[in-house]
């Protein structure tokens, strides 16, 4: 009863909501709620929540999605079901996904899926973004680096990057032929971004880059990479001396170590990546310079939402997993779902969902400040 009257008030007693690229008062919201029932309105189609519905996996419910989001569902259920998860142990095997699997997805229109038209994209929501999100997760296949790629790498290029580098990038990495990857990490630096020490030195118009980067996901088969880098060692605080630039495969000095070998995520290719006196054009600075740090907090909020949404999805697929099994094994005679400690309520998956998609409706208004967080909770 708590969780209810908690998920109550985080979900629905929001004091903002977003609709239409803006964010209204709960007053406003409330308003537009009782015009939509006055008569001869047209009343949309119920949809259940999924702790409502059959399975978890469901498609066709929640009230946050429409129908062009149920049919943009299908096609990506269906291209997971038919192109990754029969290769996905090979794939695992040999640490990484194939590239023809890349240019699939492009040819589909799953990567970059927030991306406008012109650049490529089919410029969806954040909602149709989540569906690939989800979809993958409900596949049980952790390989593809997708999400990494449209929602984390290529909005810095869209949104800090000139048009140079827009019309350069950004149509290759919705067509699956480019991949992207960010180098943020390094060994003695993680979530403590102001730790970085992989530096770049103005000499002339270009720039010196030296340090190295690991656990970088897509490190392996990248072809850009949005490196963050030191470039001015004399800044008030670390934060003001933050740059990001994009370090292209084949670079010279430019280096990638071994594939990491990891507990799980196999199919996932992970690296360590080396910078050695490689030598970038004044081009390759994305965005303005010393930024790169701002420019990371106003874009990390929404890598919070992505994991955190990968991560109840995961585990509503583990969740039909295990009711599928506890349903036909059979113990001390009778199915172990009947047995005391196997009745597991689903509605606490649709409970999380439902606190984790208020920061995404108000991402849909361009707020990034507020997503945060909820997916912290996770």
């Amino acid at each position: 009863m708590f969780l209810n009257k908690v998920v109550y008030s985080c979900g629905f007693g929001v004091k903002n909501v977003s609709r239409g690229g803006r964010i209204l008062s709960a007053a406003a919201a409330r308003k537009q709620h009782s015009q939509a029932q006055q008569p001869g309105t047209p009343v949309p189609p119920i949809r259940p929540e999924t702790s409502c519905s059959k399975t978890l996996m469901d498609i066709g419910t929640r009230r946050i999605f429409n129908e062009d989001h149920d049919i943009f569902r299908q096609s990506v259920r269906r291209f997971f079901q038919e192109e990754v998860v029969p290769h996905h142990k090979e794939w695992e095997k040999a640490g990484q996904v194939s590239r023809e699997v890349w240019e699939k997805a492009g040819e589909q229109g799953l990567l970059g899926v927030m991306v406008p038209e012109e650049h490529g994209g089919i410029g969806g929501d954040v909602f149709s973004a989540a569906i690939t999100w989800e979809e993958q997760m409900y596949s049980n296949c952790s390989g593809p680096g997708f999400a990494l790629h449209s929602d984390i790498v290529m909005p810095y290029i869209v949104n800090y990057g000139n048009k140079e580098q827009i019309e350069r990038f950004i149509p290759t990495m919705t067509a699956g032929k480019s991949i992207g990857a960010i180098a943020m990490t390094e060994p003695g630096a993680g979530s403590d971004l102001q730790g970085v020490r992989t530096y770049a030195k103005k000499d002339g118009s270009d720039w010196i880059l030296n340090g190295n980067k690991v656990f970088i996901t897509n490190g392996w088969m990248a072809d850009v990479v949005v490196v963050v880098t030191v470039t001015n060692r004399e800044a008030k605080t670390a934060a003001h001396g933050i740059s990001l630039f994009l370090v292209e495969n084949g670079m010279k000095g430019f280096q990638k170590g071994r594939k990491l070998e990891k507990i799980g995520l196999k199919a996932q290719d992970t690296a360590e990546l080396f910078f050695e006196d490689v030598r970038l054009p004044a081009s390759a600075l994305l965005g303005d310079l010393n930024k790169g740090f701002y420019y990371l907090m106003n874009e990390l909020p929404q890598e919070r939402l992505l994991i955190a949404d990968m991560a109840i999805s995961s585990c509503e697929f583990m969740f039909e997993e295990t009711r599928n099994y506890v349903m036909q094994r059979k113990a001390f005679g009778k199915t172990i779902a009947h047995l005391q400690v196997c009745m597991i309520n689903k509605t606490c998956f649709q409970h999380e969902k439902t606190i984790l998609y208020t920061p995404a409706r108000v991402r849909n208004g361009k707020d990034k400040k507020y997503i945060g967080g909820s997916s912290r909770i996770f």
